[in-house]
């Protein structure tokens, strides 16, 4: 009986040993992904609360936490538009334990932005799924001599450099579009700054510039539907909902264009694809939900389920394609 007890427990070890010998590593990863998540999750939103990046996010984790019945906890690290709180994913531990909400700004702008980043945006990240798109607008103050965005063309052509508009930010997406029409449309605007979208609309309804460019709707059409603003056009390829009636840039003489501002989620790169499959699959699957689109249009928002391929593409095709409309415009950070 001893011969018996002990003969198992030593072909156990022979059979770990030959195991470990021979790299059983998509075994141990599947036995960690049947696991996963066995403590609670962390999304990190990069920007301050209430936002639509922030909103997304709370979102994203509600969702995560009712499928894989685990806490899921969000954190928000605002700071240097976006790219502090994802400098802090890309140094978390690769296992699913991190994961973040990346915009945009962070993954498509900055990297030509800035000549030094903390992180590099197409190595450290492990991309999981494009979660949404914001429509954004070109707004004015009721008192600007045009309606539309041919006469507001014509106005800035006729009055080189005099026509102001404002953004959230340098190097923001509201930024981008404004100096990517310009480029397009050969006219002179002169670029303002301010720190945040609440200042720059604030200005605007007060006439102290005429233009504004929006990267989100979700305050900005309260404004427009009262009169207080009126809305040029809307910068992302298709019309708003919330702004039904406003005609696109792209409906207004320039195929093609298209200035949405997304966010996607995120994982420090090297995160076992078990855990992005869970991930992408659970997110995925309820963006398709009625309830998802019913959320993303209250804050002026389309669900854009991807695979995780997919977004990767997308990040890269939005870096490349930004990074030239920065190098051509000479925009250097603040």
């Amino acid at each position: 009986m001893k011969m018996t007890q002990r003969f198992p427990s030593r072909r156990h070890a022979l059979a770990l040993t030959l195991a470990a010998a021979l790299g059983a590593a998509p075994f141990g990863s599947a036995l960690a992904a049947d696991a996963y998540p066995s403590k609670p999750i962390k999304v990190i939103v990069p920007f301050a609360p209430g936002g639509p990046t922030d909103i997304m996010g709370r979102y994203v984790a509600k969702v995560i936490g009712d499928a894989l019945k685990q806490t899921v906890i969000v954190e928000n690290r605002a700071g240097a538009g976006g790219n502090l709180g994802t400098d802090a994913v890309a140094k978390s531990a690769p296992d699913g334990y991190t994961l973040g909400i990346g915009a945009i700004s962070s993954l498509a702008i900055a990297p030509g932005l800035y000549e030094k980043l903390p992180y590099n945006a197409a190595k450290d990240f492990a991309p999981i799924t494009l979660v949404g798109i914001a429509k954004g607008a070109i707004l004015a103050h009721p008192s600007a001599p045009f309606n539309d965005l041919k006469g507001m063309l014509a106005y800035a052509k006729a009055n080189p450099g005099k026509l102001n508009y404002a953004s959230s930010g340098i190097g923001t997406a509201n930024h981008l579009a404004g100096e990517y029409l310009q480029s397009l449309a050969g006219v002179d605007l002169q670029h303002v700054p301010y720190k945040g979208t609440a200042a720059a609309v604030q200005d605007l309804l007060a006439g102290n510039v005429l233009l504004s460019v929006e990267s989100s709707l979700t305050s900005a059409a309260q404004h427009v539907t009262s009169g207080k603003l009126k809305a040029i056009a809307i910068t992302s390829a298709t019309r708003s909902k919330m702004l039904p009636n406003v005609p696109t840039v792209a409906e207004q003489g320039f195929p093609g264009f298209d200035v949405p501002t997304w966010f996607g989620l995120i994982a420090p790169a090297g995160t076992p694809k078990e855990v992005v499959a869970t991930l992408n699959r659970v997110i995925t699957d309820a963006l398709k939900s009625p309830d998802a689109a019913e959320r993303f249009a209250q804050i002026g928002a389309e669900p854009h389920p991807t695979t995780p391929d997919q977004f990767g593409a997308y990040i890269r095709e939005e870096t490349a394609r930004w990074t030239k409309v920065i190098k051509s415009a000479n925009i250097k950070p603040e």
